[in-house]
């Protein structure tokens, strides 16, 4: 059996068989018996791929998920004891690790919390538990692009972001909830026991697959740029060494036509002026081309929405949560057939409302160029009235 099982395709189909007969609801002690050779062979890769077929297979992502703590479960000590040559400090995948370790300790202390059903404390470890999206947002916009740019299965990234989302939701409906009651009761109990096990499942998940799989694909280079992207961003819980910064050498391609103007029938201009003028506009701006490929976001003063350079040449559909691709296809779909030229949305979001547009830019012979996406503060724009013809400093 052990050549079969050193066989990786072999180990591969064996793991996968295991997957699917839980989502079939098949006995679980059986499955574990009769796959329990290639189990304790798995490693962090092998679980990327299984979960990248299972979704190329049709599954939907809430059945995936509703067996894949079982899975976690079996699949946990093999895992742990995996042996990967962990980075040297200083290391962007070391500080993510710092985080996630930071947050396990805060999840235990939230436990005590719990056991003394004390609702004021319970309400500050909440507001702590807030400060960890900042971890969720460097991985869905930093780490996850370099990945799908090595690995052709990169699917399971789908499902960590839907997680992330899971986790959003709940943490979103605990503080709320907790805002409301005085003391603790069961609807209370029920919504934090499931943030608990979502966000200390996301650690196991981070620290025995993911982190290991990335570890072992990405080059020094890579590295070096997540972490430059990665302090853009911030940290959660802690302030890393500044001898963590490795910045990016400068290469001969990005210092070529540095003094070229750009000559238009309206006017010329060189690109440091036109790059300065898109910052300035006091909104997101993101291209997306004919591909539907990320090729250029603005640096305005004020963000709304974190982007980082690991984007660029990113499948727009991989930068949104799975939930919501189809409204991203949909919307490309509009603006390519012509039948639509702009779609509009507006959300509230940290006391600000903010405008997002979508339009379908296109060439001077009508054909699809790509998709500009605007975002913008209209906060106090959607209050204005009447006039104002004089100049009034505010």
């Amino acid at each position: 059996m052990s050549e079969f099982i050193n066989n990786k395709e072999v180990r591969i189909q064996k793991l996968l068989e295991f997957y699917e007969g839980f989502i079939s609801d098949k006995d679980g002690l059986t499955l574990v018996n009769t796959y329990r050779e290639f189990i304790d062979q798995i490693v962090p890769m092998d679980m990327v791929i299984i979960v990248d077929q299972v979704m190329a297979k049709g599954y939907d992502l809430l059945t995936i998920k509703k067996v894949l703590d079982k899975i976690m479960n079996v699949i946990y000590n093999p895992l742990t004891d995996y042996k990967w040559n962990k980075p040297l400090p200083p290391h962007p995948l070391l500080d993510l690790i710092k985080e996630n370790n930071m947050l396990e300790e805060l999840l235990n202390e939230l436990k005590t919390t719990i056991r003394n059903q004390d609702v004021i404390k319970l309400r500050e470890y909440l507001t702590k538990l807030n400060e960890f999206e900042i971890h969720y947002v460097k991985k869905e916009n930093v780490l996850f692009p370099y990945l799908e740019k090595v690995w052709e299965n990169y699917k399971c990234l789908q499902l960590h972001w839907s997680i992330h989302d899971d986790i959003r939701i709940k943490l979103k409906e605990a503080i709320a909830y907790a805002n409301t009651v005085q003391s603790f009761d069961h609807s209370l109990n029920m919504v934090i026991g499931e943030l608990f096990f979502l966000m200390f499942g996301m650690v196991i998940k981070d620290n025995i697959v993911l982190f290991p799989a990335a570890y072992e694909s990405l080059s020094d280079s890579d590295w070096k740029s997540i972490d430059v992207q990665d302090r853009e961003i911030g940290f959660a819980y802690y302030t890393p060494s500044a001898e963590n910064f490795s910045p990016i050498i400068e290469t001969e391609d990005s210092k070529k036509n540095s003094g070229d103007r750009l000559v238009f029938e309206s006017g010329n201009l060189s690109k440091e002026q036109i790059y300065t003028m898109i910052n300035t506009i006091p909104a997101d701006i993101t291209f997306i081309d004919e591909n539907d490929e990320v090729k250029f976001f603005s640096k305005p003063e004020d963000r709304f929405f974190h982007r980082s350079t690991a984007i660029i040449g990113r499948k727009v559909q991989n930068c949104h949560p799975p939930e919501s691709v189809h409204m991203v296809e949909k919307i490309l779909d509009s603006f390519k057939s012509g039948d639509k030229k702009k779609a509009r949305f507006w959300i509230n979001m940290r006391g600000k409302f903010i405008l997002i547009e979508y339009y379908a830019m296109r060439d001077d012979t009508g054909n699809y160029a790509g998709t500009l996406e605007v975002s913008q503060d209209i906060t106090d724009i959607k209050d204005l009235s009447g006039e104002r013809r004089l100049l009034e400093w505010e």
